[in-house]
């Protein structure tokens, strides 16, 4: 056991225990649980020693940090994640990183991860929501009385942004928050299916189990935005015929 552990700090390789304190202060909520089903997600591939044990290198945990910084930033499913990996992987750049930001196969560049750092949620106040949408007071304030915001202690999300956004275009074209009322009901309807197909697992106490639901409930949400997008487009498509 000794000479096992002269060998993984001489190779700078981390136990998960260690993986788990360097990321906790930005990921406080991780847990060794989550890391394995990363694992078995395809997202990580650390070395196993001889007996069976784990080895996480500094790439390992860079993938990690990008893949959580992913999720909680961006929202995207692991599936999302892992085709960026994989493009990352070999070498190619991925469609919609950042000009200037250069990646490096299975691991994150220090440049992404400084790009990823300064992409987490917002809290914007009213001033911010309307400066950065172009949205009025009135458009805001109809905004939140039928439902398409909400605000907490005056702050707005991210979320509250580009909803702000769209309505500002919608204006344009005489659509005003009372029209839109249908979008936020149908979005609740899809949330309510989304929590009836993972509501046996979140329920589970493990946290494993709870990290599954909440991918899988990911997941559903790209298919439905897919579905609502096919169904709109070919509902187009037969008014232009």
């Amino acid at each position: 056991m000794a000479a096992a552990q002269t060998e993984r700090r001489s190779s700078g390789a981390l136990n998960i225990g260690e993986v788990l304190a360097t990321l906790a202060e930005e990921f406080p909520s991780m847990t060794a649980s989550k890391i394995r089903f990363l694992e078995d997600k395809g997202l990580i591939a650390p070395h196993r020693t001889p007996a069976g044990y784990r080895q996480y290198s500094q790439g390992d945990v860079e993938r990690l940090r990008f893949v959580l910084a992913l999720q909680r930033d961006q929202y995207l499913p692991l599936k999302v994640i892992k085709d960026y990996l994989d493009a990352i992987d070999r070498g190619e750049r991925p469609e919609g990183l950042p000009p200037g930001v250069s990646v490096a196969p299975r691991a994150v560049s220090e440049e992404l991860s400084a790009h990823l750092s300064t992409t987490r949620p917002r809290s914007l106040s009213e001033a911010q929501l309307r400066a950065e949408s172009g949205a009025s007071v009135a458009l805001v304030e109809a905004m939140v009385s039928y439902g398409l915001v909400e605000s907490a202690n005056g702050r707005f999300d991210e979320h509250a942004l580009q909803v702000a956004r769209a309505c500002v275009a919608l204006e344009d074209h005489g659509l005003e928050p009372r029209h839109l009322r249908p979008f936020q009901a149908s979005a609740e309807r899809e949330v309510g299916l989304i929590e009836r197909v993972v509501a046996p697992m979140a329920s589970r106490r493990d946290t494993d189990a709870r990290a599954r639901a909440a991918e899988e409930a990911r997941e559903l949400s790209e298919v439905f935005l897919t579905l609502h997008r096919a169904l709109v487009h070919g509902l187009i498509t037969r008014m232009d015929g």
